[in-house]
């Protein structure tokens, strides 16, 4: 098993925009700490060794919490249940922050199973 490490994403706003991964480019810097507050995870600890060590996105570049971004992670095809060698163990405290972050800030959200 890979070793995942999670933390809450840390977020200024929120937003309902069409959401897309960002990039290392799309942020406003190239500081890694800044950049992983982003993401739920990383396998390399936060900050992380380098930007691919970020997996799952949910805050966009302007550091708004994404309700989309929230949906793909919980269970698009680049969301939590396809991260490479997870344990279920991180693997449901992740969709249980991700239940919580959506309840908690959109007030149409339904990520509970």
């Amino acid at each position: 098993m890979t070793t995942y490490y999670l933390h809450e994403p840390e977020f200024s706003g929120t937003t309902t925009d069409e959401w897309d991964d960002p990039q290392l480019e799309d942020f406003h810097t190239d500081d890694l700490s800044d950049v992983s507050s982003h993401f739920f995870l990383s396998v390399s600890g936060f900050p992380p060794e380098i930007f691919t060590d970020c997996k799952l996105p949910v805050v966009d570049p302007d550091g708004n919490l994404n309700k989309n971004a929230l949906a793909t992670a919980k269970s698009g095809g680049r969301g939590v249940g396809v991260v490479n060698d997870i344990d279920e163990e991180t693997k449901t405290a992740v969709e249980n922050l991700i239940e919580d972050l959506a309840n908690e800030h959109f007030e149409d959200a339904d990520f509970g199973d």
